[in-house]
């Protein structure tokens, strides 16, 4: 073990920087005049470099602030991960209660979520890259299309439900990639990251970097490729980031940003059951392809206005389009030669371009109220968005990736204009040495207006205009049992807009309630989390989360014809426990002596996801579902794995354990014929990584994925690419790779 700091220097850094391992907030944290020594970024004090440990954030970063609240960050550069093709399960594996979807193994799109919330393109979580918001359209179709490459990224923030005060429209909380910086001591340094693997992938990662007087330097290229693990599903992986950040004074820094992604990816079709278990590699469709080509430009400045005031000024866009050519149909009706027409079908287009800008503002200011120190974080974020909706094009009968139109006429051809207001007030006040509270309030002002047409559906059946106006409130309280241990407790309204999904028509035999309502409840959070020594790491939550006015569809009847009306269903409560713990022993038995490494650890979560109420129309019915549980949500959700490492070499074993669920609120068991719905059982995996950094600069890495093949799927998926049966997950692969950093 080397230690750089002594005994003393740590007591001194804790005092000005208010963070070990980024976990308490010390008393002298919040005291007005001590806090222009102390308001870097978090510091992290790591006495081995190749222990790696879950860290919490520290209360005040920048101009946020996430005292009180359940925050957790993974250190990429310290995990043997696959990193090649994002590998969720392995990146998130110490964030208890981390679903993945995989529909397939590109790594493309990554799908996330926790406590019973939808998984689809982590759309229930308000996603950022450096802060950035990267949500396609928060008010019109919240899904991440953008996603950099983990190869890029330094560590990954998340913030749980709470953070909606903050961040706005989400129930699942905040999730925050930030990029590498340049090595700044030198004018120009190269990194470099090459690997191939099974089923043909190829990947190249190349970044460079530096620093030039006042201004600093970052831009990396990557290109990925692979022929699939299943019959057509080839895909090639395209992103580039550039970011420059100059020093205007001491005062004032200014920072532009350009990321870019491009993939196309070859979607090869549910399966019903009887494929699956017949050979889930095989493919039910070789003419559909999927595309995004997503542009995310920004604009940063922070201004520090005074030794306790700062400011930060983010102006940033989503740019680009979501593009699809597919023959869809369920997995039972095969895409097969028509020989009326004499070729194939008709393929279907869709056409999604996003037009989105974000504005934001944001103060934070150190103070002092009858002896106490205290901080007030508060900003005024506006939105625009044009969401161009272009859908049900008629294609042509070919077979490759062609967006042509047979029909100039779109089925649906809409735009979906939101603007929006949004200020915000959140406020820490220190009670005492040991004693934190924080409260606050976010209001929503705007409106989503949709104009178009839809083929064949009568003008005027579906809502124009849907208003966002409602103020969200929160609190907090941390308490510090000692330096490495703290208690907090926090509860915090929470929304999810009305979407684009939500208010079209699917046929004419929908119907749209104009009175539809944005979903609202809240979130709570009870939890302790520290260390033990440098031994015991720990970080333990319970969590009640409340979601009324799930959007779903009721049948109806109006003059004796049986119609779905879509529109506000029911509420659902979910509630659980979080549970991460790591222990050392050899560093426990040694008093931290061993050179050698081992390291044991496990995230769990137990979830209980059910409707409290609802109705669900089917077959011109409705169903109570009161009690049911809800889609897509496993009871338990387990990762567990043993580090070990010696000087240059690491490696970690993974077992994750992912219980069984339901596809649909009926909580159906038995698959129907074409595998849409009924139970998805459980699976069980083992991920097990090496990695080797050598002469200081270079490193291989091996990365040997599901290792005993587990034949499995996670979601019968009703959005993209189903509903059209179940996507099987990858099976068995291996990944080497070789890097440098010069």
């Amino acid at each position: 073990m080397k230690r750089s700091i002594n005994h003393s220097a740590i007591k001194h850094l804790l005092a000005t920087a208010g963070c070990l391992f980024g976990l308490t907030l010390s008393a002298q944290q919040t005291q007005p005049n001590s806090l222009k020594a102390k308001m870097l970024d978090s510091i992290t004090i790591i006495a081995n470099l190749k222990q790696v440990v879950m860290q919490s954030m520290s209360s005040i970063r920048g101009t946020y602030m996430y005292a009180a609240k359940k925050t957790e960050v993974v250190q990429l550069d310290k995990l043997d991960a696959n990193r090649t093709d994002n590998n969720p399960r392995q990146i998130f594996a110490k964030v208890p209660g981390v679903f993945v979807y995989e529909n397939d193994g590109t790594g493309n799109q990554v799908n996330i979520a926790t406590r019973g919330l939808t998984a689809h393109r982590s759309w229930e979580m308000n996603v950022r890259h450096n802060d950035i918001m990267t949500n396609s359209d928060l008010y019109g179709y919240p899904a991440s299309h953008f996603n950099a490459p983990t190869e890029s990224i330094e560590r990954i923030e998340i913030v749980r439900g709470s953070g909606a005060l903050q961040y706005g429209a989400q129930f699942g909380g905040m999730i925050n990639y930030i990029t590498k910086e340049a090595d700044s001591s030198k004018k120009i340094s190269f990194e470099t990251q090459n690997a191939a693997g099974s089923y043909g992938l190829l990947s190249t990662y190349n970044a460079v970097g530096g620093k030039t007087g006042k201004l600093q330097y970052y831009a990396y290229i990557n290109y990925r490729k692979s022929d699939g693990y299943r019959e057509n599903s080839e895909y090639r992986y395209l992103a580039t980031h550039a970011h420059l950040s100059y020093q205007l004074s001491k005062q004032l820094k200014l920072r532009a940003e350009y990321n870019y992604m491009d993939y196309r990816n070859h979607v090869n079709g549910g399966l019903t059951d009887a494929q699956f278990y017949e050979n889930p590699r095989q493919s039910t469709r070789k003419r559909n392809f999927y595309s995004p080509a997503i542009h995310v430009p920004s604009v940063q400045l922070d201004y520090a206005i005074g030794k306790n005031t700062s400011l930060n000024f983010a102006s940033s866009a989503i740019l680009g389009s979501r593009n699809s050519v597919q023959f869809i149909a369920l997995s039972t009706v095969k895409d097969t030669f028509n020989t009326t027409l004499g070729s194939y079908n008709p393929r279907q287009v869709d056409i999604d371009k996003y037009n989105s800008y974000s504005n934001e503002v944001r103060l934070r200011h150190h103070y002092s109220f009858l002896g106490k120190p205290g901080t007030l974080v508060t900003g005024v974020r506006y939105i625009n968005n044009d969401l161009h909706r272009m859908q049900l094009g008629k294609g042509t009968t070919g077979s490759d990736y062609d967006l042509t139109l047979t029909d100039q006429e779109w089925g649906r051809n809409l735009h979906l204009k939101t603007q929006n207001v949004s200020v915000f007030a959140e406020n820490l006040l220190q009670l005492s040495s040991k004693l934190l509270l924080t409260a606050g309030i976010r209001y929503e002002n705007g409106e989503t207006k949709m104009s178009g047409t839809i083929k064949n559906y009568t003008a005027g059946e579906i809502p124009l205009n849907i208003p966002h106006r409602f103020a969200l409130l929160g609190a907090g309280l941390q308490y510090n049992l000692q330096e490495n241990i703290s208690l907090f407790a926090n509860w915090a309204q929470a929304y999810r807009p009305v979407i684009f999904a939500d208010i079209i028509p699917t046929t004419n035999l929908n119907k749209i309630d104009h009175n539809i309502e944005d979903a609202k409840g809240s979130n709570a959070e009870l939890g302790i989390r520290g260390r033990v020594n440098q031994y015991l790491h720990f970080d333990i939550t319970v969590f009640n989360m409340i979601y009324r006015n799930r959007t779903g569809s009721i049948a109806l009847v109006e003059n004796n014809q049986t119609y779905l009306y879509r529109t506000n269903v029911g509420d659902a409560s979910t509630q659980g426990a979080e549970v991460y713990l790591e222990f050392q022993p050899l560093q426990w038995l040694t008093h931290y002596r061993s050179p050698f490494l081992l390291s044991v650890f496990t995230s769990t979560a137990y979830i209980h996801a059910t409707y409290s109420k609802g109705r669900i129309g089917v077959n011109g019915s409705n169903i109570d579902v009161k009690g049911n549980w809800i889609e897509t949500t496993p009871r338990w959700i387990s990762r567990n794995g043993v580090q070990m490492a010696w000087k240059g070499l690491s490696s970690t074993i993974q077992y994750s354990i992912t219980g069984k669920s339901y596809a649909d609120a009926l909580n159906t068991a038995t698959p129907n014929a074409s595998g849409t719905i009924g139970l998805v059982p459980g699976y069980q995996l083992v991920d097990w990584n090496f990695t080797f950094r050598f002469a200081k600069h270079y490193n291989v890495k091996l990365a040997m994925n599901n290792l005993f093949n587990k034949q499995y799927f996670t979601e019968r998926p009703p959005f993209f690419p189903g509903p059209g049966g179940l996507y099987p997950s990858d099976g068995r692969s291996v990944i080497f790779s070789i890097g440098a950093t010069l």
